[in-house]
């Protein structure tokens, strides 16, 4: 049913300024629109909403990724979003080079990096 519906993907910040800020300028993202509930901005054919979550209390990012990128290369991406300003993530146990990108079992290489909210988004080269 829902194999042929457009997708939209949901990113969660309390700081609506900050984030518009960094998706638009710093991941170079095209703004849509913005209202009271959430910043829209269209991503390669899909709708992404990055939701202003402010009123919620309690809010914590997820300890895991929650929206990537699947990019040419890596490498390529790391080193343009670091000129940017972005500091890639590394974790414990992964096998990560000196700029941060591990190459996984299946021959992907992968960076993580977190938004102005500590959301961990990905850049993915399969």
């Amino acid at each position: 049913m829902l194999g042929s519906a457009d997708v939209i993907a949901f990113v969660p910040t309390r700081n609506p300024a900050k984030a518009r800020t960094f998706y638009e300028k710093t991941l170079g993202l095209e703004f849509v629109s913005e209202d009271p509930f959430a910043l829209v901005f269209a991503v390669h054919g899909v709708t992404l909403r990055i939701a202003n979550v402010s009123s919620v209390v309690d809010f914590k990012p997820a300890p895991f990724t929650i929206l990537g990128w699947q990019v040419p290369s890596a490498e390529k991406a790391v080193q343009a979003l670091t000129k940017k300003g972005v500091k890639f993530e590394r974790f414990p146990g992964m096998n990560q080079d000196k700029v941060g990108i591990w190459s996984s079992p299946s021959g992907a290489h992968v960076a993580w990096f977190k938004d102005p909210d500590g959301n961990i988004l990905s850049v993915t080269e399969v």
